[in-house]
């Protein structure tokens, strides 16, 4: 079963999507259920998303697993021999490793007799981006699954492999992205004074920006303004720039600290823009909300890992990343955990990261217990 559950892993792996173009990893992930217990399946959730349904029966809580489909787009540095077959797209987060996890349960569910509830198992689109958990939401059909519980994990990099990472109250934080653009007006090189040239403004505009950085993890105020690109512009020598861009994205611990951030970004940018008589929009985008543990839920995660005998570590502050699971946390009882994934291992996100298959059995315990609990403590 486990070399099944791993070679699905590498599979994945090799054949990464990136954000709301998971077609063939959905289908994978179909075909791999299908092949080793035929239960409903519920297709094209929130877009390329589906749902694995065991119904047992109506008097009972509903619970659901929760795990990603996307990949990131990153060009993979690995030379394994599952490495990426995409060139520029690689599962550099661990969503090909939670997958895996995901639909593993379903060797042990269909082993299962248990008396009450439904077990889903939800493959979301679009976890990168922040749009998957929204969209599957807002799916009617989703709607009518209408989950009691939803959990989920996230491989955590630096942390003892195979612990259990658990955090009191919110997971992780407030991400913000949002892109300014300025428009001023075009000019001959030699004479800048008689254009409008949009360098100084922002120059201005990340000197004020890096003030409202704050970088004390347990203060409510903590913020992290990040620059992510900029340009200005163009390679024509004789042309003094008339346009420029810069984006950048924004942690807070709270959406609440989030929105008033975004105000005093605003005000910045009004008197900035007028003092260099430059016009400028502002697009935000890939917003991902707290992800909120409920304390049952989270109290269910501690006992199964506890059971389990499971080294847990409690965090005393949320993880930096945005994870769009709290779209579900803002809606239903649900939770998150970490699973660590070796102290030497790769950071997410870098290009030779790698998801570590020895804690695949780790997380199926993990859900497997968690399920357990919630459908033996919660009958209707």
């Amino acid at each position: 079963m486990l070399q099944k559950i791993k070679q699905l892993r590498k599979e994945l792996h090799q054949n990464p999507e990136l954000s709301e173009q998971e077609v063939e990893t959905a289908a994978r992930i179909k075909k791999f259920v299908k092949e080793h217990h035929n239960t409903q399946i519920i297709e094209k959730i929130g877009g390329t998303g589906l749902a694995v349904v065991y119904d047992f029966s109506n008097d009972g809580a509903t619970v659901m697993i929760r795990c990603e489909l996307d990949a990131l787009p990153i060009e993979e540095t690995n030379i394994f021999d599952h490495k990426s077959n995409k060139r520029g797209v690689s599962h550099k987060c661990g969503h090909d490793g939670h997958m895996s996890i995901v639909a593993g349960l379903t060797f042990w569910i269909k082993e299962k007799k248990f008396q009450h509830g439904k077990i889903i198992l939800l493959f979301q689109p679009a976890e990168e981006v922040g749009t998957g958990a929204l969209n599957v939401i807002n799916d009617l059909k989703f709607n009518k699954l209408n989950p009691d519980y939803i959990f989920a994990l996230h491989n955590i990099p630096g942390k003892e492999i195979n612990s259990i990472i658990t955090v009191k109250n919110n997971f992780c934080a407030t991400v913000q992205s949002v892109a300014i653009q300025l428009t001023g007006k075009e000019s001959h090189s030699a004479q800048p004074e008689e254009g409008i040239n949009p360098a100084l403004c922002i120059a201005e505009l990340i000197q004020k920006f890096d003030t409202l950085n704050f970088s004390d993890l347990t203060s409510a105020d903590f913020t992290v303004f990040t620059p992510i690109y900029s340009n200005m512009g163009k390679k024509s020598y004789g042309i003094s720039a008339g346009f420029g861009e810069i984006h950048y994205t924004l942690r807070t611990w709270n959406v609440e600290k989030m929105e008033s951030l975004k105000v005093k970004i605003d005000n910045i940018l009004h008197k900035v823009a007028k003092k260099h008589r430059l016009t400028f929009s502002v697009k935000w985008f890939d917003f991902f909300p707290t992800v909120i543990n409920n304390e049952f839920c989270n109290d269910l995660i501690n006992t199964t890992a506890q059971n389990n005998n499971f080294k847990i570590i409690q965090e005393s502050y949320p993880f930096r990343f945005g994870e769009d699971f709290g779209w579900f946390s803002k809606n239903y009882k649900s939770a998150m955990f970490g699973l660590g994934a070796g102290i030497n291992s790769p950071a997410l996100h870098h290009a030779d990261y790698d998801f570590p298959e020895e804690i695949i059995e780790t997380g199926m315990d993990m859900f497997k217990g968690i399920i357990e609990l919630t459908l033996s403590k919660n009958r209707t």
